[in-house]
């Protein structure tokens, strides 16, 4: 499936950063069944690469399981190994996504210019993370697309809740990646979800 693909079953990206193995099914199945399909650990979690294969074999097809926060094309090796299809960074490096494209992966890494979204773009990118949001503005979104090729799908992450959506998908983003908003370590599972839902509908709402 391609990324846009994915982001029909549903516009957001779960940042899990701080998950850790133990809590990585309950809360994954707290997100899917809230209509959030893509789940990414950062690789400053504890034991990610762990986390990430118990996800990637728990929901297989279901789900989009990846890892956040990639800055070293060799770990991309190892996302592989766990069963990974997705890498995501917060920085600009083509390196990294000629890795994940190499590696049959989805590539979305961060960008906050229009030279390295381009530059990402022509190494590979399937999608690019507008990072971090909150310097960046709807209107800075609305301009970038009438000069990035048709369809290029722009994910705002930082500062993104319920509250600022409908600006944002008016400028032309088709997604967003929640993090603290949505999980912060130790949340149970049924308070990610209630999180999970509010913002589901924020974006349905859009």
């Amino acid at each position: 499936m391609t990324l846009q693909d994915w982001l029909a079953r549903g516009k957001l990206v779960a940042i899990l950063r701080g998950l850790t193995p133990d809590e990585a099914i309950p809360v994954g199945e707290a997100l899917v069944a809230s209509g959030i399909p893509v789940l990414e650990v950062p690789l400053n979690s504890p034991e990610p690469f762990e986390s990430i294969s118990r996800l990637a074999r728990h929901f297989g097809d279901r789900a989009l399981v990846g890892a956040g926060t990639v800055l070293d094309p060799d770990d991309v090796a190892k996302l592989a190994a766990a069963g990974g299809r997705l890498v995501v960074t917060p920085h600009a490096d083509p390196a990294v996504v000629r890795a994940a494209k190499a590696a049959g992966m989805l590539a979305v890494p961060g960008f906050f210019t229009p030279a390295e979204a381009f530059s990402l773009l022509a190494a590979g990118a399937d999608g690019l993370k507008l990072f971090p949001a909150e310097g960046a503005s709807p209107a800075m979104l609305k301009a970038l697309r009438a000069v990035l090729p048709k369809g290029t799908a722009v994910l705002p992450v930082g500062g993104i809740g319920a509250g600022n959506m409908a600006d944002w998908l008016a400028a032309g983003a088709a997604g967003f990646g929640i993090g603290g908003s949505l999980y912060k370590p130790g949340d149970a599972a049924d308070t990610v979800a209630s999180r999970a839902r509010a913002l589901v509908e924020a974006v349905a709402r859009g």
